[in-house]
């Protein structure tokens, strides 16, 4: 089994109050009910590198915003090995003998004002809860450190976005997205967030990238990539540009250690926008869907095919019933031409298929066994991520058309350090397992047979109910654990592993 890696992608997010790594007309300016246009001349550079950010910033900050919210966590606490013996008090109460118990938990992030009452963009997943959690209370700070109980309006976990609102009797500062498809790179940026809950923090940098494919999959895997410092809590900030427009959602980093190094992602304007509207409106989000399972023509499958590079994407396997079964699409097939647009590595068939309304006929152009076909199909809708996920659960293989979103925070961390991808345990999961619908801990979806976990026999299906005697319901707190013991120089974790039909055992695996 092959699991393809992003390497060190992760989501800019603290949750618990804990550093987690899986680590997205007017005027413009942070805008009251009207603006002085000549004002906004003298405080924005026109051309060149600009003398300072000061008097930019000062217009924009007010209308960006830090975001936390207090969740409801179930976890299954561990089974007291002295229950029923005469040692059983000796160690203090362990959880009710292993029945489920609640703990609070927290997220932080970022988010900006867009009208002046008060609906604010950030990403689902500093709203979203964790695991098998509820969230119970979001709340907004403004930028003068007044708090507003948010209410969140829609979320889209697929585009990784989310709408809150909040009230006040007075008019809110902010700001509007700009045209992304206007950055070059090189272009000046700024980004404006909440790093390390330390509040309004700014930097500064360039475009270093448009139209960014990371390799996490996904329809959205397409952003501005920047050097503008970025960091673990920056999630939902904005990134604008020198006219002070949001050009960007800052969304994720590339990071081997989890901090900053010069590598930060942002969702385009030009995507989020209209998701951004259909949220406010309460409108449904629907996305095309083919049903094929693929990845890039690139390395020695393209040699093979005697392609070039990066043009087209190989179908692994195709779904009974779905469109481009009924279209005639077959394994082995290449994909380069969706309604008339190339399927390149900036442009993949995930992106263009789902930017493509459900029911729509369009051609579609294959290369197979050395011939060119075109075939004609009707999109399809997509299936929810949860339904997706549980379709694809054991097939790693290859890269799905249309892959859940972006894993939760830690995923990619978790891949590069333990060799493994995870997610956590859900009912469905549970049923697919044959396990006890209460069962807590991790997933196991993916190893890879190069690591130490796969050379000791761990296997897609198991469940990770501890590391190193903590117990673990999210990614986030196995990477946090992970991280730990990197930091105290440990060179294992000791995972507690449930597999069906055998006993819980202990399997230390080396880190990476």
């Amino acid at each position: 089994m092959r699991v393809r890696y992003s390497y060190g992608l992760t989501s800019a997010l603290l949750v618990g109050g804990a550093a987690v790594s899986l680590i997205t007309g007017n005027p413009a300016g942070a805008q009251v009910a009207q603006n002085d246009d000549s004002q906004m001349a003298r405080v924005v550079p026109r051309a060149g590198a600009p003398e300072g950010f000061a008097d930019l910033t000062a217009q924009l900050q007010p209308a960006v915003v830090n975001i936390s919210t207090r969740q409801r966590i179930q976890v299954q606490a561990q089974q007291n090995p002295f229950a029923g013996t005469p040692f059983e008090g000796l160690f203090g109460n362990r959880g009710g003998n292993g029945q489920p118990t609640t703990r609070e938990a927290q997220s932080l992030g970022s988010g900006f004002l867009i009208s002046a009452d008060g609906y604010v963009v950030t990403n689902n997943h500093v709203i979203a809860p964790q695991g098998r959690g509820e969230v119970e209370e979001i709340t907004v700070t403004t930028a003068d450190g007044t708090e507003y109980p948010a209410k969140l309006i829609g979320n889209d976990s697929s585009s990784d976005l989310a709408v809150l609102k909040i009230t006040a009797p007075k008019p809110f500062p902010f700001v509007k997205f700009g045209d992304s498809r206007q950055a070059r790179v090189g272009d000046w940026v700024i980004a404006i967030g909440n790093p390390f809950a330390l509040g309004g923090t700014v930097t500064s940098g360039i475009v270093s990238a448009v139209y960014r494919n990371t390799g996490s999959g996904g329809a959205y895997d397409r952003y501005i990539q920047t050097d503008a410092s970025i960091n673990r809590g920056n999630s939902g900030g904005p990134l604008f540009d020198m006219q002070g427009n949001v050009i960007g959602i800052n969304n994720a980093i590339f990071s081997p250690s989890g901090g900053s190094v010069g590598i930060g992602f942002a969702i385009p304007a030009e995507i989020a926008a209209p998701i951004v509207e259909k949220l406010k409106s309460g409108q449904e989000i629907e996305r095309g869907y083919l049903g094929v399972q693929i990845q890039p023509v690139a390395g020695d499958l393209a040699d093979s095919l005697n392609l070039p590079q990066n043009r087209g994407e190989f179908v692994q396997s195709v779904e009974p019933g779905q469109p481009a079964d009924k279209a005639g699409i077959r394994p082995g097939d290449v994909v380069t031409k969706v309604n008339g647009k190339d399927v390149t590595s900036d442009q993949t068939l995930s992106f263009l298929v789902a930017n493509i309304a459900p029911g729509t006929r369009v051609p579609v152009e294959l290369y197979r066994e050395g011939q060119r076909r075109t075939v004609t199909l009707t999109v399809g809708k997509r299936p929810t991520d949860e339904e997706l996920a549980q379709s694809q659960m054991f097939n790693n293989d290859a890269q799905a058309d249309d892959d859940a979103a972006p894993g939760a925070a830690g995923d990619d961390a978790l891949a590069q350090n333990l060799g493994l991808q995870v997610a956590p345990m859900s009912p469905r999961f549970a049923q697919q397992l044959g396990v006890s619908p209460d069962t807590g801990g991790l997933v196991i979806l993916g190893v890879d047979p190069g690591s130490d976990a796969g050379q000791k026999g761990i296997q897609p299906g198991d469940i990770v109910v501890s590391a190193n005697y903590k117990a673990v319901e999210t990614t986030a707190e196995l990477q946090s654990i992970v991280s730990s013991a990197k930091a105290d120089n440990r060179t294992t974790v000791l995972l507690r592993i449930q597999r069906r039909g055998r006993p819980l055992t202990y399997v230390p695996i080396r880190l990476r």
